[in-house]
């Protein structure tokens, strides 16, 4: 069977990736609009005829998007901001939990997770549920991105203008749009410090939460946290948890490491006898941070094994 697939928004950086990892599937047929894809009754058309659509937009487009869908057999995946803190959609991190996969494949309405918040998320959604992190601890995040992370106009600026800042902090207001959406889908009930940041490169990125182990119920030990992580993650396809041999040996962490996959590694690095942590996910930001993780969630929605397509 072959399922028709539009994706609203198929020219900018997000779409384009999502292009490219659908259109040499034969089990899938692209709605292409071309020229026509600024053209609003060509867009309502392609809209309420796809088996399932892919928005590529600004949170007000995308909002516009869902209002032109009449069409209730339609299955939406919006890749904004609009939706993810809104209880009617199901947030698409089908490793969340237990049930996550099953919600997203009965669900119309799905908003894939931002790139650093499928970060932050994968690392301290285990530990708040294990009761290894009280849901009212203050809860710092660390992070950076490849320059992709921001769009056509940042792209630009690097590639294009030549932009020399090797590092460059941001969100300095401390009023990120990703801070709802870490804080209510890790069960924290303090909004998280985020803090940041861009690196002159175009994708890949690190998401870091340090902790004072002794700042939490019972000082769990550096193995406790490592094993709920295993404990959670166990027979995930694309999130892997390196083994503590593995991190103790580690001098470095490097960004691009899983440039091109579908995959979120973390890592707990620390003293096995101290009393701090510092937990690391690693993941493209165009991969299983945004374009991966919209084809794999496409392919639950569709019923299909959620791998196809991704590397």
């Amino acid at each position: 069977m072959t399922h028709t697939i539009y994706i609203d928004g198929e020219a900018g950086t997000t779409g384009l990736e999502i292009r490219e990892r659908l259109e040499a599937r034969n089990d899938l047929q692209l709605l292409l609009l071309g020229d026509r894809r600024r053209d609003v009754e060509a867009r309502r058309e392609a809209l309420n005829s796809a088996d399932a659509v892919i928005l590529c937009l600004p949170d007000d487009a995308a909002r516009e998007a869902v209002s032109m869908i009449e069409n209730p057999k339609v299955r939406v995946i919006d890749a904004s901001t609009a939706y993810r803190v809104d209880p009617s959609w199901t947030y698409g991190f089908a490793e969340m939990h237990a049930g996550q996969r099953e919600a997203i494949a009965k669900s119309t309405r799905v908003s894939n997770p931002g790139c650093y918040p499928t970060g932050f998320i994968a690392l301290v959604r285990p530990l708040v549920a294990a009761g290894l992190i009280p849901a009212s601890l203050p809860v710092s995040v660390n992070a950076v991105s490849g320059y992709s992370g921001g769009g056509k106009s940042m792209i630009a600026e690097f590639e294009e203008q030549g932009a020399s800042t090797a590092f460059r902090a941001y969100g300095l207001s401390l009023q990120h749009k990703h801070v709802p959406e870490m804080t209510q889908h890790t069960g924290l009930s303090l909004p998280v410090l985020f803090s940041p940041a861009v690196g002159n490169y175009r994708q890949g990125m690190l998401v870091e939460v340090p902790l004072h182990l002794s700042a939490l119920p019972e000082t769990p030990s550096v193995e406790r946290i490592h094993g709920a992580l295993v404990e959670a993650y166990a027979g995930q396809r694309f999130v892997e948890v390196a083994d503590l041999e593995v991190t103790e040996a580690m001098t470095g962490i490097e960004p691009e490491a899983l440039n091109g996959t579908n995959t979120v590694r973390l890592h707990v690095f620390g003293d096995r006898g101290g009393e701090q942590v510092r937990l690391v996910a690693m993941l493209d930001n165009l991969g299983k941070g945004a374009s991966g993780a919209a084809v794999q969630n496409l392919n639950i929605m569709l019923g299909l094994d959620e791998a196809t397509g991704l590397k």
